[in-house]
């Protein structure tokens, strides 16, 4: 690791009076998420799929829930009840003292549907989940364009066929299918007034920060929705990946993951 990089990166986070942290699915793989990297990795958290010859582009769709709901909630009742006992390791405390020095505190804009900001104890009113949430639910077909928390479900999933055995959660308007509040693909059907309600008050918070640091945390190229987000703010841009590290022009690359690259940073914040 350069060292001229980390002290790069101290100096910033010291004169910075704002952390926005940015997160992909990598940051959960040090808690033990799977890596869904690939057809190889997507197929080997759920085998039942593989065998299927199922993609994660084939299963995370809104027909997958006309077509097959036992294997739709199947797969998102698996990860539902994974999330939920899921701890998360120690980098997210890491992040949130580095976020209590700063003046305006942080505020966290992921594409992680698992919660585990909330979770590790991060405020829920600074978070952004750009892509929804799959502990709340909505109507298949968006009835009434409500969102409802997810807390009264809890999935009996067969896992070795990836099938859900106990009730489907349903619509309380309509009785219909319910669904995550996910966004997925070729969804048309996603509320996202939820979503759009937590980037109001990010946006409103970038404006009263002066000196802006983003530390982005395993934020993949295939869905670069968090990477460019990222790029997008005008202050320094930690970029914490162990494979793809480049960035625009005077981007601090970490190619490390995210725990032991935010004990790093850290430790060396302290030692300053």
């Amino acid at each position: 690791m350069d060292p001229t990089t980390i002290e790069q990166a101290v100096a910033a986070l010291r004169n910075a009076d704002g952390l926005l942290i940015t997160a992909g699915a990598g940051i959960g793989v040090d808690s033990g998420l799977p890596d869904f990297r690939g057809s190889a990795g997507f197929w080997r958290a759920y085998p039942a799929l593989a065998r299927a010859r199922l993609h994660f582009q084939d299963i995370a769709t809104p027909n997958s829930f006309t077509k097959t709901p036992h294997l739709a909630w199947g797969f998102y009742g698996h990860r539902l009840n994974l999330y939920r006992r899921t701890v998360p390791h120690a980098g997210f405390d890491l992040l949130r003292q580095l976020g209590r020095r700063l003046a305006h505190g942080c505020y966290v804009f992921t594409s992680n549907v698992d919660g585990q900001f909330q979770r590790a104890g991060f405020d829920p009113n600074r978070i952004v989940e750009i892509h929804g949430s799959i502990h709340h639910l909505q109507c298949r077909h968006g009835c009434l364009h409500d969102i409802w928390r997810a807390d009264d479900f809890h999935p009996v999933v067969d896992e070795a066929r990836c099938e859900l055995l106990s009730a489907f959660p349903v619509c309380p308007h309509c009785g219909e299918l319910a669904r995550p509040n996910i966004l997925m693909f070729g969804d048309w059907n996603w509320l996202r007034f939820r979503t759009d309600s937590q980037s109001v008050g990010l946006h409103a918070w970038l404006r009263t920060v002066e000196r802006p640091v983003v530390i982005e945390l395993g934020a993949g190229r295939d869905i670069a929705t968090v990477r460019k987000f990222s790029e997008r703010v005008q202050g320094t841009l930690i970029r914490i990946n162990p494979r793809d590290t480049s960035g625009p022009a005077g981007t601090l690359s970490i190619a490390l993951g995210a725990r032991e690259g935010l004990t790093l940073l850290a430790a060396a914040l302290a030692d300053h």
